[in-house]
């Protein structure tokens, strides 16, 4: 992209999602537990995304633009909530920090 591009773009665009993320989302739906979507708003780096969370707090996010934001429930048939208005749940941080404590006790183990 040349400086040019980069001034005149006025950010991501929002068009209609990579079918392979649609894809991954159905599958990681069909195989957690308990799967919540909370949708994140565009920003000037992505497009708008969805982070799936499972009941453990297990989680994936991908780029699913605005379109397809709007029937993500109908389509996966999970609940679907904005992320701006009810943030993101406590068992996704506890997961991330349990993988944290994880790892560190792998390093550990490792010396």
């Amino acid at each position: 992209m040349s400086f040019l591009d980069f001034l005149t773009r006025s950010g991501p665009s929002s068009k209609s999602p990579d079918p392979a993320d649609l894809t991954h989302l159905a599958t990681w739906t069909r195989t957690h537990h308990g799967v919540e979507a909370f949708i994140e708003p565009r920003t000037t780096v992505t497009d708008v995304t969805a982070v799936l969370v499972a009941h453990d707090g297990e989680w994936t996010r991908r780029v699913v633009g605005e379109r397809a934001a709007h029937r993500l429930s109908t389509t996966l048939k999970i609940p679907v909530y904005d992320v701006r208005k009810v943030g993101y749940p406590q068992r996704m941080r506890d997961h991330d920090a349990r993988t944290r404590i994880a790892a560190r006790r792998d390093r550990l183990s490792d010396l």
